[in-house]
């Protein structure tokens, strides 16, 4: 991959050599596996910058899954012992497990996610700022730039568990536009601004940036910057995290509390006698109205009087409501 060409100028006699470096010149040979996962990370950099939070869940993965593989390489980096009988494929498998398993620890887990995304955050931005420092002032001793990433990336934790929304739209904008800002690096040729990076922390120093270079690395302030904009004016307004997480645990409290009702036996109910109904001679007692009229009949009463007691109607058997006349089977007898 040749981008920058050397313009080398010796006049006779004069012993001068004239560099230019900064003279861009797109001679690209792209390799299919480095130029597929280059689109790759261009779509998914577009869509963390404009669409961050509405993929929350999405967001959580990611963070795990970048901080577990690039864990991996950078722990064989340090101790060459560990992958000494290791082949390639087996670091990368091993890498791509790890980070696999990160990334499905802080989607379910969400406090760790936005924990994580908090570090991302503050490292991406110091390193952004120890890069332009780095191109004007020797950032030494060697533990200055380590502090400087510490301590904004702890910040950037704190404040990403404090104000979720916010800080989480803030970190998918940045992060969304260093992968662009890398893919397009990558595609024009340079791919100089991850060297700069690495010479900032093994206190060598950096190369001066070209102007094609600063152009690339103004891609993200500029594209981090809109993509705050437009989440927290559009794609991000009215959705919150936190209802769906409280709607997803209502529903299953909801569920669960309904399969314990079902399980609990139900309380034995006893029916109820059917209604009685009622007439006009229930509220004397039957015996009574028996001695009435056997005494009416041995006095010799009127037969006025037996005769209305004749039509009184009884309910002898009230619980099965039969009527019967007091005076059926009983001779009237007059004087």
């Amino acid at each position: 991959m040749a981008v920058t060409s050397l313009n080398i100028n010796q006049e006779p006699g004069a012993g001068l050599v004239e560099v230019n470096i900064c003279m861009l010149e797109i001679n690209i040979k792209y390799e299919i596996i480095s130029s597929v996962v280059c689109s790759v990370c261009l779509s998914f950099g577009l869509i963390f910058t404009f669409f961050g939070y509405r993929c929350f869940k999405m967001v959580m993965f990611f963070s795990g899954f970048m901080f577990g593989a690039t864990t991996i390489p950078l722990l064989y980096h340090k101790e060459p012992v560990l992958g000494a009988h290791l082949g390639s494929e087996t670091k990368a498998g091993i890498g791509l497990g790890v980070g696999v398993l990160c990334g499905l620890m802080t989607m379910l887990v969400s406090t760790m996610g936005l924990l994580l995304s908090g570090l991302q955050l503050g490292s991406l931005l110091s390193l952004a700022i120890l890069l332009v420092i780095g191109q004007f002032h020797s950032l030494t001793p060697a533990w200055v730039p380590l502090a400087v990433v510490l301590a904004a990336s702890l910040s950037a934790a704190l404040f990403t568990l404090k104000w979720q929304k916010l800080f989480t739209i803030i970190y998918t904008s940045v992060f969304g536009a260093s992968a662009v800002m890398l893919c397009v690096d990558y595609l024009v040729g340079t791919f100089t601004l991850p060297d700069q990076v690495y010479d900032v922390f093994c206190q060598v120093a950096p190369s001066p940036l070209c102007w094609f270079n600063w152009a690339i690395a103004g891609i993200w302030p500029v594209m981090g910057l809109m993509g705050v904009l437009v989440q927290w004016g559009f794609t991000a307004k009215g959705v919150s995290h936190t209802d769906a997480a409280y709607k997803k645990h209502k529903k299953h409290v909801k569920k669960h509390r309904y399969k314990e009702l079902r399980r609990r036996p139900q309380p034995h109910r006893r029916r109820r006698p059917p209604p009685l109904k009622r007439y006009a001679g229930d509220v004397l007692a039957p015996s009574y109205l028996q001695s009435l009229q056997e005494r009416q009949v041995e006095t010799g009463s009127s037969s006025s009087s037996v005769s209305a007691a004749r039509h009184t109607l009884i309910d002898f058997d009230f619980e099965t409501g039969s009527m019967v006349p007091l005076t059926a089977a009983s001779p009237v007898y007059t004087v």
